[in-house]
């Protein structure tokens, strides 16, 4: 059996990729949740790391759902005719839902955001965390939550907002992002071994982390962060709910 070269993830050096050609190199006619294939190259974003997945049109049929197993990502197709009306080698066109895919990306950078402001402030480190379109969840090793925690982080996270930094992504060789103090500290370290190359989003002068998924430019575009519940999750595990707003 040939062995399938890895999909081409063209989400990982430009978030801001609507549209995009690709050539199907294989195809699952019906796997129970709706027909499949696979692509050499895609701007979906699949499922992981807390970031839900892309949906979009694929072949003018809807984009259900995206999941990278080993070197490929899948794309499920809703519609009538869906995979079995493509062919492997048939070229198709990918179109993003851009508005949710650019809420995900406001989403997760206000995460990054938190994050780099709860290290600022209290050196504390995240355990977790998920989200939906403009809002999210996240835990931090808190044991209590500090008084006024909301009010405060909600008043750091704008302050960053509004400072409108940059973000940047950069691909750096793994013995050189084990060896960034900043990246150790989000468990850089934790990525499999077999990973040689580290993609790094950096928020400049906030926050730099190993991370695979979509953010927009600048802090800017996140839009006004909010608080909208803390919850104890057991001794040393504190949740943190958000929401953004325009």
């Amino acid at each position: 059996m040939v062995a399938m070269p890895d999909t081409d993830l063209l989400h990982l050096h430009d978030a801001y990729l609507r549209e995009f050609t690709a050539t199907v190199v294989d195809v699952r006619p019906d796997e129970g949740s709706g027909p499949a294939v696979a692509l050499d190259r895609t701007a979906f974003y699949a499922t992981g790391g807390g970031q839900p997945h892309d949906t979009g049109t694929l072949a003018g049929m809807p984009v259900t759902n995206v999941r990278k197993e080993g070197p490929l990502v899948w794309h499920t197709l809703g519609g009538e005719a869906g995979a079995e009306a493509l062919e492997v080698g048939a070229t198709v066109e990918g179109v993003i839902d851009w508005d949710r895919r650019h809420q995900l990306m406001r989403t997760h950078t206000a995460l990054h955001i938190l994050c780099g402001v709860i290290w600022n402030e209290w050196g504390v480190s995240v355990t977790g965390g998920n989200m939906e379109p403009l809002k999210a969840r996240m835990d931090f090793e808190f044991d209590p939550l500090p008084d006024g925690f909301a009010e405060r982080i909600t008043e750091l996270v704008n302050a960053e907002i509004e400072a409108d930094r940059p973000i940047e992504v950069s691909f750096l060789p793994r013995a050189e992002a084990l060896a960034d103090d900043d990246l150790i500290r989000t468990k850089v370290n934790l990525i499999p071994e077999f990973v040689t190359e580290i993609r790094v989003v950096d928020i400049v002068g906030l926050d730099k982390q190993a991370d695979g998924g979509t953010h927009v430019a600048s802090t800017k575009e996140v839009g006004t962060f909010s608080v909208t519940k803390t919850e104890s999750k057991g001794k040393g595990n504190k949740r943190v709910r958000i929401e953004l707003g325009d």
